[in-house]
């Protein structure tokens, strides 16, 4: 019975161990210099345990995508759906999320492959679209409209706003990823959020009565 639990725990445990390793070997090779084998390697195991759980190298991105985004996509992006009140407070407590994801150089990964890579691997920027942009956006959208409505910002495009929101954040990482300038302490992160949050909300809030934001 015992061995059998631990089988059980051990096959459970596979996927997410193959797709260490196939990042592993992704940053380390490319995409295009990727083979399944080195990535069964890496992992431990033959080749064929590799295809038992993903049919290809495409499949294997979509599975890192999937896990790297499903705390927010299960966790924030409901919650930021059902957000009633002024929108600052959860656009604050995203982007901190997401900063805190990518301080982890595992999780930098990710977009880092997507920057330096992503138009020559078959599929990744549709299998980024439908698994984070177009779960995303309309979320972020709504959000900024209804704070539009209830007069916590001032009459914004909510479409627009959006790319405000997060385009700071990308093009700070696509500096840093693709062509090496970034801040002398390091991607700074918690930095860059702060200062993009004091900058983006002295736009956005609503003046008050006495005309004060």
């Amino acid at each position: 019975m015992k061995s059998e639990k631990k089988f059980s725990r051990r096959a459970e445990a596979r996927p997410d161990e193959l797709l260490d390793a196939a990042m592993a070997v992704f940053a380390e090779q490319g995409f295009a210099g990727a083979k399944m084998e080195d990535i069964a390697r890496r992992a431990g195991v033959s080749k064929g345990t590799v295809y038992l759980y993903f049919a290809s190298k495409e499949a294997l991105i979509e599975g890192i995508i999937q896990r790297a985004v499903a705390p927010i996509a299960s966790g924030a992006l409901p919650q930021l759906a059902a957000f009633e009140g002024d929108p600052r407070l959860p656009i604050t407590m995203l982007l901190k999320t997401i900063a805190g994801l990518l301080s982890d150089p595992a999780k930098l990964a990710i977009p880092r492959l997507f920057l330096r890579e992503g138009m020559n691997i078959p599929g990744m920027a549709d299998i980024y679209r439908r698994d984070v942009l177009d779960k995303a956006m309309p979320v972020l959208t709504g959000l900024v409209e209804r704070g539009v409505a209830s007069g916590h910002l001032r009459a914004v495009d909510p479409d627009l706003t959006v790319r405000s929101i997060v385009g700071p954040l990308i093009a700070h990482v696509a500096l840093s990823e693709i062509f090496g300038i970034r801040p002398e302490d390091g991607l700074a992160l918690d930095r860059l959020i702060d200062n993009h949050i004091d900058i983006l909300f002295g736009g956005l809030a609503a003046e008050r009565s006495d005309g004060t934001p």
